[in-house]
């Protein structure tokens, strides 16, 4: 029943997250259909490949997931330098909107109950869920903070955007550690992390962890662009 749900929750966030920042940017409709056809792309590639058991120990592995998670990542980086589109997407989309869309990593309680079903270890399910938790319940308060460009907004948010990109890197870090067949294994726990090599669990490393490391990066780059922007205006009211 989990993976049902699961499967339905996640196909659900993984179509929300990304469509509502496209559609509050600024970009045009017809740049916001290519990026909208990428992304269903990239989808359907990571899905297929999970359905086929590309991920599977037997096959490409933890390897494989690792791949999953960083090449989007940095072809995101490389396509961002030469895309004016996605520079306004990053830019000009309302930096609220970029903190509040974390909210959907509530979902990371299915790591606490995946954990409860015997069906991973406890090392990675608990930092992994309730680091997930933890950053999407504050989300709507930062956003909030931003917003109304409350006293000491900027700080609050460089804070929760680093613990927020620390614990997705964490994350990955100790999945990559716990995996049966991983060849950086580090911890030797009953269970295994495994099951996310399989659908619907592997839509999280190959789909919704690359986005939100990079809906965190652009979060950073916004908050040096205001901060070297209010930097400017002072000085020049001196």
């Amino acid at each position: 029943m989990i993976d049902i749900v699961a499967s339905v929750a996640l196909t659900a966030l993984a179509v929300l997250f990304p469509a509502v920042l496209i559609l509050a940017s600024p970009i045009t409709t017809s740049a916001r259909r290519r990026l909208g056809f990428t992304l269903l792309l990239w989808f359907a590639l990571v899905t297929t490949l999970a359905a086929a058991g590309f991920f599977a120990a037997t096959n490409g592995g933890t390897p494989a997931i690792g791949a999953a998670v960083a090449v989007p990542v940095i072809a995101g980086l490389i396509a961002f330098r030469r895309s004016a589109v996605l520079k306004s997407l990053a830019h000009e989309t309302p930096l609220a909107l970029l903190v509040a869309v974390h909210a959907g990593r509530l979902l990371g309680v299915f790591f606490l109950l995946l954990y409860a079903a015997e069906r991973l270890p406890l090392t990675f399910a608990l930092s992994a869920g309730w680091g997930d938790i933890a950053v999407a319940l504050a989300a709507p308060f930062v956003a909030w903070a931003i917003h109304r460009r409350t006293a000491g907004w900027r700080g609050l948010a460089l804070t929760w955007n680093t613990l927020g990109f620390a614990d997705l890197v964490l994350a990955v870090t100790l999945g990559v550690g716990s995996a049966a067949d991983s060849p950086l294994r580090f911890i030797y726990e009953a269970a295994s992390s495994g099951t996310m090599s399989t659908l619907p669990w592997l839509l999280i490393p190959g789909f919704m962890v690359p986005l939100y490391l990079l809906t965190h990066l652009a979060i950073f780059s916004r908050l040096r662009r205001s901060a070297d922007l209010g930097h400017v205006r002072l000085s020049g009211a001196i």
